[in-house]
């Protein structure tokens, strides 16, 4: 054999380079930031993607459905989003404890403004088989799986759609169809149809058609108008490719070049600026597509994005950048943190923000309940788009409770210059600008008249037994800085409000609380005392005075002009501080990598029961540096 001289050598190697050229069917996308989260804590030592509103849609409760779903059932998951006729439709999939264990049900919720939302519809009920039709063998009943839930058609229509099959195995052989319904302007729902039957017959050899199944086909409704639109639907070949993996369409429907074989899995997309389709699935896996999904390249795995079976959802945004979000690890069974990545083409991305560092605990256990927020979607192109510049995602908490998070765009993680928020000019119950807010239902963050005084403060309030709710502002960066606040309590003798000052990474230096006992603790170094007793609906103005230098960091703090604390020592070294954190109840980060997830547990104690609501209000906010 000839050998190959240097020039050989050099010019295989640049021919080698030039085959993965980020953006190229060889490397659709890249992550150029070299952040990765740190897999110890729920955060991941990540910066914040400033003012994201994260919102709970549903809280599951088994002992008392009324305040749920109406049924009590506690594994939910596989939510999606649209943004139709001015009004937010979430779409999620239910079943009572268990993944892909019968019955199974979709569901939807609906809000105006993103914040407050409807009690759930049953949309596709548990599936009935008819008379005569018998469960193939091997099978253990019914169930629902979709990766698509909505499709806005070009005439103006509203169609919400659904999958169902058989447990436990939806894939394949298990399905049976696709179903379709339209969704009214009044709040109505159309008839159920199937719009497409799977093109696998079942193990017992049983081909789903009209015959043997429980709703009409599409094409014998009288509305021609829905008629249309479910042809609009099934011409769309990008929105379709959302079916492949339930159906990887037997009878040629997915035409185009991707191998039947190949493992791809939640397909998300969106189109470059120069008009080609970038398609994301699964495990890290890309390709192109520059004929509207006719052909694609060959799916590769991107070796700069960090998953595992967690969906990835990728889109362009209203400032005409892109973003990417996903949980950046490669664990299946713990599922955070949710972050964000962004750039300018579609290809290259950096900036790796926290968009959601909550991890609350598992209240009930079911098979495959991975721990963090899983499976987020967002709106598919076409599928609508709010009024503002915001990026909206929905997702599952622990695969239990439904969740909304909205990502002001431009995503940025740095604020310039003093900060001084009064609240006075936000509406009532509306966004808070540039503040984190994390919201579960029995633990809102609210902007609320000002309680003995004018103008407008924000309100936490907490009746959650296992969970709390957290308003975090980013300031400057910087080793000194002042930082105050004024508070007032609804009460003295239950919750508790704690306030830190923290590093870029969430580490946590300065700490003070308002416990349950009135008292006010401040930790100094490795101990805490106590300051102060507070009474109910007082005000109290903190003023922190910090020096966060890594050698001899301290802080001084005074209370309505007093000062109480003087050269207390950091709780931990920091090189700077950052943020300002406010969670009524104590700081978590369990469960963690090594907490089991497939062991069952009972449910927690009173996890369905509120305690004692504890209120807390905020007001005059204000940092600068020293």
């Amino acid at each position: 054999m000839k050998k190959l001289g240097w020039c050989s050598l050099v010019l295989g190697i640049g021919l080698s380079t030039s085959f993965a050229q980020t953006g190229s069917v060889h490397e659709p996308v890249r992550y150029v930031g070299g952040i990765s989260a740190d897999p110890q804590v729920h955060e991941g030592r990540l910066r914040y993607a400033i003012g994201v509103e994260s919102r709970q849609t549903l809280r599951v409760n088994r002992t008392h459905p009324e305040l749920a779903d109406g049924f009590g059932w506690t594994y939910n998951h596989a939510s999606t989003l649209c943004y139709w006729n001015n009004t937010f439709y979430q779409q999620y999939l239910s079943n009572p404890v268990d993944e892909h264990i019968a019955p199974g049900q979709t569901l939807v919720v609906t809000s105006k403004d993103g914040r407050t939302w409807s009690k759930p519809t049953v949309v596709f009920p548990p599936y009935v088989a008819p008379k005569g039709v018998k469960i193939p063998k091997g099978s253990d009943g019914y169930m629902m799986h979709q990766r698509m839930g909505f499709y806005t058609v070009p005439n103006g229509r509203l169609l919400v759609l659904a999958f169902y099959a058989h447990a436990e195995e939806p894939f394949r052989e298990g399905g049976i169809g696709r179903v379709v319904r339209e969704a009214y302007k009044d709040g109505t729902y159309g008839p159920i149809y199937f719009i497409r039957y799977s093109s696998h017959k079942t193990v017992d050899g049983v081909q789903w058609t009209e015959k043997n199944t429980s709703y009409p086909f599409y094409q014998k409704s009288t509305d021609q108008g829905f008629v249309e639109a479910c042809n609009a639907l099934l011409g769309d070949k990008l929105m379709t490719l959302q079916w492949r993996e339930e159906d990887n369409g037997l009878d040629g429907f997915y035409k185009n070049n991707l191998d039947k074989s190949l493992d791809i899995q939640a397909l998300s997309y969106y189109h470059r600026k120069d008009g080609k389709v970038v398609a994301l699935w699964k495990r890290s896996k890309a390709a192109l597509s520059d004929d509207e999904g006719t052909t694609f390249s060959t799916p590769v795995k991107v070796p700069t994005l960090t998953m595992a079976g967690g969906k990835q959802w990728g889109q362009r945004t209203d400032d005409g950048r892109y973003a990417i979000c996903y949980n950046p690890i490669e664990m299946d069974e713990h599922r955070f943190p949710l972050v964000v990545i962004t750039g300018d083409d579609g290809a290259i991305f950096d900036n790796m923000l926290l968009v959601q560092g909550e991890v609350p605990p598992r209240r009930f256990f079911g098979r495959w309940k991975d721990f963090g927020p899983c499976y987020m979607r967002g709106m598919e192109e076409g599928n609508g788009n709010p009024p503002g510049n915001d990026m909206w995602l929905s997702y599952s908490m622990n695969k239990e409770d439904i969740w909304i998070s909205r990502i002001p765009t431009p995503v940025r993680y740095e604020v310039k210059g003093d900060v001084s928020d009064d609240f006075n000019a936000l509406q009532n119950n509306g966004s808070v600008p540039d503040w984190n807010i994390y919201a579960p239902q029995w633990a809102p963050v609210t902007v609320v008249a000002t309680p003995q005084k004018q103008g407008k403060c924000l309100e936490l309030a907490d009746k959650d037994p296992y969970d709390y709710a957290r308003a975090i502002r980013v300031f400057e960066e910087g080793t000194q800085i002042e930082c105050s606040l004024t508070v007032s309590p609804a009460q003295n003798k239950t919750g508790s409000l704690e306030i830190d000052l923290t590093d870029c990474y969430g580490n946590r230096p300065v700490r003070l609380r308002f416990d349950d006992k009135g008292n006010i603790v401040v930790t100094d170094g490795g101990t805490e005392k106590i300051v102060q007793t507070y009474d109910a609906s007082q005000w109290y103005t903190l003023t922190f005075s910090v020096n966060a230098q890594l050698a001899g960091g301290s802080f001084d703090l005074a209370i309505n002009g007093k000062k109480v604390v003087e050269k207390a020592a950091l709780a931990e070294a920091v090189k700077s501080v950052e943020r300002l954190s406010l969670l009524t109840g104590p700081y978590r980060d369990l469960p963690n990598r090594k907490t089991p997830n497939e062991d069952p547990h009972p449910p927690l104690a009173g996890a369905d029961e509120p305690v004692a609501t504890a209120i807390f209000f905020v007001d005059d906010v204000m940092v600068k540096k020293r």
